[in-house]
């Protein structure tokens, strides 16, 4: 897909924008000013695939534990870039804590919490004020559930004396992109160049997402960060996050992304990530790891083994991955296909890299192996699992390049 071409935003040593491949965000959730939960986090996420990740910056507490994690982490050798959140007082925590305010990598505003009415405009002033003296960029963040009530208000009074009123969402989307476009022209008007904005307008709906980023799109050459706000938990959160984001993406709309779910008991924070990742691979966009196709099974799959085996095989990635990355070139394209009857099973492994199509308990234990699009070994017997394994790493071994 072609992307939508936009102006070009450094956030540290990260490049943001259509030039650039499409950059996974999170946000921690523990308490920022306990710095060393924060920090193990922070790395965990990173670690995880995390290209830029987000704190919360809501005290005083907080701003003086934000300058000392960026500092540990620098010190670690993550060079990754650390965001503040910041709602109500930034502008109070940003002068206060000028540490805080250097080592931050970009600033995260939403307008909607920036003071109201005369107030607004001066914190808003003084926010990109700081954020210009540091030479950071700011992503101007609107909320469907936290617009600007000031500006929502005149937009459903302007409506109301329309001869044909707007239908309400279409005066809530029209209020959410003036919001994001007004702050970015005022940032502008203060002296903030306009490589240093990004945008974001998050929605709680999937339909409502698609809608507003669709207009805004057309509007403006700012990236735009992607994301639902409350997109929920486990499966529904994935699917209601991946269903707008992977539209918007194919559309070439979108520049960085963060799939927001609710934590879930015994499921690390990197959830978020790894959904990010599974995502922009599946569209083509990037390359993480290698791609396991396997079969979802049916009634004529009578064995289980392709399951055992797609399961050691993630596995075995899994292990593997870190070394391989430092070895091979392109490793994370590779595709290898486990397949569980004769019906897709040859097809399928042919067209990966490299691909086993196990016949099924009532024709023995078999399975036919395909490498490149060529019938290779008919594997037998119980040591099937090991055989593969030992095609698998001779075909990497051939085929991939040594750094």
């Amino acid at each position: 897909m072609k992307r939508r071409k936009t102006r070009q935003v450094k956030i540290g040593s990260l490049s943001i924008g259509s030039k650039s491949p499409v950059v996974i965000q999170t946000m921690t959730n523990t308490p920022t000013a306990d710095q060393s939960r924060t920090f193990h986090q922070v790395v965990e996420l990173i670690e995880s695939g995390a290209e830029a990740v987000r704190l919360t910056v809501n005290s005083e507490a907080a701003a003086v534990a934000t300058g000392k994690i960026i500092g540990q982490l620098r010190r670690a050798g993550y060079p990754q870039p650390i965001i503040g959140d910041f709602h109500y007082n930034g502008h109070v925590l940003l002068s206060r804590f000028p540490e805080c305010a250097q080592q931050l990598d970009k600033y995260r505003i939403n307008p909607g919490n920036v003071g109201h009415g005369s107030g607004h405009q001066e914190h808003f002033a003084q926010i990109i004020s700081i954020a210009k003296k540091w030479n950071k960029p700011v992503r101007i963040g609107i909320n469907g559930g936290s617009l600007d009530q000031d500006l929502l208000a005149k937009l459903i009074q302007a409506n109301s004396r329309r001869k044909k009123p707007l239908a309400d969402k279409e005066v809530f989307y029209k209020c959410a992109i003036a919001s994001a476009l007004d702050s970015a022209a005022l940032a502008q008007k203060y002296g903030l160049a306009a490589n240093k904005i990004i945008i974001s307008i998050k929605m709680s709906n999937v339909q409502d997402l698609l809608a507003v980023n669709a207009q805004l799109a057309k509007k403006c050459d700012y990236p735009l960060h992607l994301g639902l706000t409350e997109a929920g938990s486990d499966i529904e959160g994935i699917i209601a996050s991946t269903s707008a984001l992977a539209i918007l993406l194919q559309q070439g709309i979108g520049d960085t992304i963060r799939i927001s779910l609710t934590p879930q008991p015994g499921m690390p924070r990197t959830r978020e990530v790894e959904v990010c990742k599974v995502l922009l691979q599946s569209l083509g966009m990037r390359s993480y790891s290698p791609t396991v196709i396997s079969c979802p099974g049916c009634g004529r799959t009578s064995s289980d083994d392709y399951q055992d085996l797609a399961a050691q095989i993630k596995q075995h990635i899994k292990n593997h991955l870190k070394q391989w990355k430092e070895r091979y070139i392109g490793i994370e394209g590779l595709k290898i296909a486990v397949m569980g009857c004769v019906v897709n099973g040859p097809g399928e492994s042919r067209h990966a890299d490299i691909g086993i199509s196990l016949a099924g308990e009532k024709n023995g234990k078999i399975g036919a192996v395909y490498q490149q699009g060529h019938y290779l070994v008919t594997l037998k017997g119980a040591s099937i699992k090991k055989d593969f394994f030992k095609l698998l790493e001779s075909f990497i071994r051939k085929n991939y390049s040594a750094r």
